[in-house]
């Protein structure tokens, strides 16, 4: 099998990390990626808004999970570039000996990942797994090298499910981590939705520019993902409104929804 690492990195065609990286306000992107963000922006404006949304609903459940659950092993699929408060700094920050297993097969999230996710404690462990997340028996696979599978695991999914070929490959992927983990784990993900038409528009747009096509999901399908598991109160929200902080701004409609649900 020929792993994405070992292909040629695009810089002619944007990408959904680069971009989402742009509109983050990172540094990690082609002016390719600064061409589709801007179009994005201009079909919608919010985008910008709603990615720190997302990546703020991260923190706070991985915080949640590791301060208030006791969860000390965390199996992040779809890494994305690194940025601001990563999923091993955050988990890291509340137990030291917490182990973080992060996942992607793009070259260039797996480039800066080995350079930058890496222990923040002495006693933590912080892993990297190349791998597709269409491929879920293979992140098993290697996960159970890192982590311990008798113990309660945190799986996520912060917003690459879109990416998904079709909804019974959502459906297939999670359902194999879900099916892995023991009782006592937890399993959070979030995707954009159809709840603003502006961010169809943009989906649509995005798969015309020869990216690999994201697809928003309705908040319906998001909450079947949940079916089989204890949703963590407030269930499955905007995720400004997901156990927001003082400084966060709940009131302001967010796309893109999600949650964390506990397998019994």
């Amino acid at each position: 099998m020929v792993r994405e690492s070992d292909r040629l990195i695009r810089t002619d065609v944007p990408h959904s990390a680069r971009i989402w990286n742009y509109w983050l306000g990172g540094q990690d992107y082609y002016e390719v990626d600064r061409i589709a963000g801007e179009s994005g922006i201009s079909v919608y404006p919010e985008i910008g808004t709603m990615a720190r949304q997302t990546r703020k609903f991260l923190i706070r459940t991985v915080r949640y999970l590791a301060a208030e659950k006791g969860i000390r092993q965390f199996l992040d699929v779809g890494t994305g570039l690194p940025t601001m408060q990563n999923t091993h700094e955050v988990a890291q920050s509340v137990a030291a000996e917490s182990k973080i297993v992060y996942v992607d097969n793009d070259p260039l999230v797996l480039a800066h990942a080995r350079a930058l996710l890496v222990n923040t404690t002495d006693e933590g462990v912080t892993a990297l797994i190349e791998a597709d997340f269409h491929e879920p028996e293979q992140i098993v696979t290697e996960a159970r090298n890192i982590l311990n599978f008798s113990q309660p695991v945190a799986v996520l999914f912060m917003g690459v499910l879109g990416h998904a070929r079709t909804w019974d490959d959502v459906l297939r992927i999670t359902g194999t981590l879900k099916k892995a983990i023991p009782s006592g784990s937890y399993f959070a993900m979030y995707e954009g939705t159809t709840e603003d038409a502006r961010l169809v528009r943009l989906s649509d747009y995005y798969a015309r520019t020869g990216a690999v096509p994201y697809n928003v999901r309705t908040v319906d399908q998001i909450r079947e993902v949940f079916a089989d598991l204890e949703l963590v109160p407030p269930g499955v929200v905007a995720v400004n409104q997901w156990h927001p902080d003082e400084s966060d701004d709940a009131s302001t409609p967010s796309a893109a929804w999600g949650g964390v649900g506990r397998k019994v």
